[in-house]
């Protein structure tokens, strides 16, 4: 990322979930390079609650002697999370806070005292230890940063902003200032039918021309293709320019407990190849 400049968009803080032993290890590297570059506070949580006890109708639990046992795995996993944050973290401003609560639900707690949350595109997994990427999206009211497996530290020189003409997409475009004025490139990708080009085409308009008032020279590509076609477009962009950050909105809904996707969020979220800041 280049150099801060006074009238570049700060960060405050960035939030990272830790877990134990090399389980976020490299989710960790990613948020301490990001809190570094910024100028920014990094907050390291360590979250996680104890399963349901399920019993066997084919012989006895002790529920007392689960508990205990439960609890101590949790006491021993916190205070290894918080070692592993502390050997990435030394020299860094920075601080750690522990929670017996889903992961999600205390990241988007927590999140009152960051400008970013940093979380990892899990697949299925067990999200009493490990942070759901969706409901953190969802929840947190935060930007958050959604890092692949063994992802290395964000660059940032390019980026490539996805537009759609709603309130998340403004969003977006608002909580990526901070990205996008770092970077060297930045490209705002919109995908229409033939019939909405001239409309989208005057719309990323008014987007480039907000982001050159605010120090941001971007380009405009308007491609036509079908909403299958959006993840593609936003990949092959990104690879043709380097970029190693897509910024785009977030549209879900809560559904029997469950948060359900539209289908570009979804296919960025379960198949990322690069970083993405996702604002809802």
């Amino acid at each position: 990322m280049s150099e801060i400049s006074a009238n570049t968009a700060a960060l405050g803080g960035v939030l990272v979930h830790v877990e134990p032993g090399e389980a976020s290890r490299d989710r960790v590297r990613v948020a301490a390079a990001l809190a570094k570059s910024m100028g920014a506070r990094l907050i390291g949580l360590g979250a996680e609650m104890a399963q349901p006890l399920v019993s066997s109708p084919y012989g006895g639990v002790n529920t007392a002697e689960w508990v205990v046992a439960m609890n101590k795995q949790i006491d021993d996993d916190l205070i290894a999370a918080q070692g592993a944050f502390d050997l990435e973290t030394s020299g860094l401003d920075s601080e750690w806070r522990a929670m017996r609560e889903m992961p999600a639900r205390a990241l988007a707690s927590a999140a009152r005292a960051c400008d970013v949350v940093v979380v990892s595109a899990h697949p299925q997994t067990n999200y009493y230890r490990a942070a759901d990427p969706a409901e953190v999206v969802m929840r947190s009211g935060r930007p958050v940063l959604v890092t692949p497996a063994k992802a290395s530290p964000l660059d940032g020189r390019a980026v490539v902003l996805a537009w759609k003409d709603t309130r998340e997409a403004r969003r977006a475009l608002q909580d990526g200032l901070p990205f996008m004025q770092r970077a060297g490139q930045v490209v705002v990708v919109a995908v229409c039918s033939q019939d909405e080009a001239g409309a989208v085409q005057r719309q990323v308009d008014d987007v480039i021309a907000y982001l050159s008032r605010r120090g941001v020279r971007a380009t405009a590509k308007v491609s036509i293709a079908p909403d299958a076609g959006v993840v593609g477009e936003l990949n092959a962009t990104s690879q043709a320019i380097g970029a190693d950050l897509i910024i785009a909105g977030a549209y879900g809904q809560s559904r029997l407990r469950e948060w359900v996707f539209g289908g570009v969020t979804r296919t960025l979220m379960d198949e990322p190849t690069r970083h993405l800041l996702l604002s809802h």
